[in-house]
């Protein structure tokens, strides 16, 4: 049935835009839909990975508290797996990522990829933070711990484009803010219920814009740095 769907869709869509519906219409548009479905798997494998991950830090800690290495792995997870949470659960789990990494640093404070995981966390805990004075404490905190992990290892060049980024996302949490206010403003305030789902809808833009933001500042290269110091999760 979906293969036929498809089929359908691609010569429909390209004959509403006012084009032939000719065989390469039909091609790009097979080979977008390919392209979401293994994004999506991508995405699949990236929750299950991380949340071995997880479970896997979580077991180790139990038996070794003071292993740091655990500790960072441990809250890298957590970073990951807050992308794939609703805002609420989201930031809570950002929180915990920031309790696990401020304890590796207790025990090594010259570490420099839990330094960078923490300049990651403020980035993210500042973009669920309406209030820009509020939000600007966690993007200078995150800027701090980028530059020092780029202190303990000069030649990272992650790290330095974190660093980068970082000068810049004040200004684009100014926008963000902008644009929900904005869309706020613009929402029917007729009754208590549609203020309600237009509620959820600015979070849910913010959670996905936050999403977006750590990606850009490198929190993907993660997922190469975990497997590199752990087994891949059982088939």
């Amino acid at each position: 049935l979906k293969p036929l769907l498809l089929q359908r869709a691609a010569v429909e869509v390209p004959r509403k835009l006012g084009r032939s519906p000719g065989p390469s219409s039909q091609t790009l548009w097979l080979s977008s839909c390919k392209s979401v479905d293994m994004e999506m798997q991508n995405e699949l494998d990236r929750l299950v990975f991380f949340e071995h991950a997880r479970k896997t830090a979580e077991t180790t800690y139990a038996k070794n508290p003071n292993d740091v290495e655990n500790l960072i792995r441990w809250g890298g997870a957590l970073l990951e797996l807050a992308q794939f949470q609703p805002p609420a659960e989201s930031k809570e789990m950002v929180i915990d990522a920031v309790s696990k990494l401020d304890e590796a640093l207790v025990a090594s404070p010259k570490k420099h990829d839990a330094l960078w995981c923490l300049g990651n966390a403020c980035t993210q805990l500042a973009f669920y933070t309406p209030d820009s004075g509020e939000a600007k404490e966690f993007f200078d905190k995150a800027t701090l711990y980028y530059q020092q992990a780029l202190d303990e290892e000069p030649g990272n060049e992650l790290y330095r484009k974190s660093l980068e980024v970082a000068a810049k996302t004040p200004e684009l949490h100014a926008e963000v803010q902008q644009g929900l206010a904005q869309q706020a403003r613009a929402a029917p305030s007729t009754s208590a219920s549609a203020k309600g789902p237009k509620s959820k809808k600015n979070n849910d833009l913010t959670y996905d814009i936050c999403g977006w933001i750590i990606l850009a500042v490198g929190l993907v290269a993660w997922v190469g740095f975990a497997k590199s110091n752990m087994p891949p999760p059982a088939r």
